[in-house]
């Protein structure tokens, strides 16, 4: 071999060899670029992804806080109804218990002192009607006697006591009837008897309240009286009187004497 043809290959392989080199530097420098290019796409990823996590992140977040905000405002709502039901039922608690007291004071001062007024009324009015019966009771019963007991003094006499025993029994009468008793006795009656020999005996079989009052009494009273005249036999007549009493302090006395 010649030596320009040695030469020619040094020459070939050394173009080679840098054309190798180039080959080799532009290739490595295409991985750079496409390692710094990835790197950058990477890089860019994953800013990308960090951006949506952390819009995800700020919408959770936002919903979170929404909730939060609607739990707390329904707590808050939840805490002010039991806050109102707590004052309504304190409230009602409030009225009930013045009602209790409003009603207990009307009770105490207002219910209980009429209460005990009206049964006070009632006490004294049925012991002023047990009285007032009483009280009629005995008008009646001491009228009746004092009616009888008259009766039979205005017309019972004998001829030798009549003046005595009429002038007694004027003394059991009143108003107008003792004025007209005396008059018929004095001017009729006791110088007949006398004259005469006249006797009468009288009996009251029976008599009987109409009305009594602690003032005033009505009597009906049957008379059996026997007249003798002289020496004639004796008659007997029976009759019957409306007696009027009236009472003068203690004692009835006849104010009205009325055949009937």
């Amino acid at each position: 071999m010649s030596k320009d043809d040695a030469v020619s290959k040094d020459d070939k392989a050394d173009k080679a060899t840098s054309k190798l080199e180039d080959g080799t530097a532009v290739g490595a420098e295409t991985i750079v670029d496409e390692a710094t290019e990835a790197k950058k796409a990477g890089e860019a990823t994953e800013a990308v992804n960090l951006k949506k996590a952390a819009e995800v992140e700020a919408v959770e977040t936002a919903d979170a806080d929404e909730d939060s905000d609607a739990d707390e405002d329904s707590d808050a709502d939840d805490t002010a109804a039991d806050d109102t039901a707590a004052d309504d039922e304190a409230e009602a608690a409030s009225d009930t218990t013045k009602r209790r007291i409003q009603w207990s004071r009307v009770v105490a001062f207002g219910l209980l002192p009429a209460l005990a007024l009206v049964l006070g009324l009632g006490a004294g009015y049925l012991k002023w009607q047990d009285n007032s019966v009483r009280s009629g009771e005995i008008a009646a019963a001491t009228s009746v006697q004092a009616a009888k007991d008259t009766t039979i003094a205005l017309l019972s006499y004998r001829p030798d006591t009549v003046a005595e025993q009429l002038g007694a029994a004027r003394d059991l009468l009143a108003g107008e009837f003792r004025e007209s008793y005396t008059a018929l006795t004095n001017d009729v009656v006791i110088p007949g008897a006398r004259e005469k020999e006249i006797s009468a005996v009288v009996s009251v079989p029976a008599a009987a309240s109409v009305s009594a009052t602690a003032t005033e009494a009505v009597v009906l009273i049957f008379v059996n009286q026997t007249v003798s005249v002289g020496q004639e036999p004796p008659t007997d007549t029976a009759s019957s009187v409306r007696v009027t009493l009236e009472k003068v302090g203690d004692r009835w006395l006849v104010s009205k004497f009325d055949p009937v």
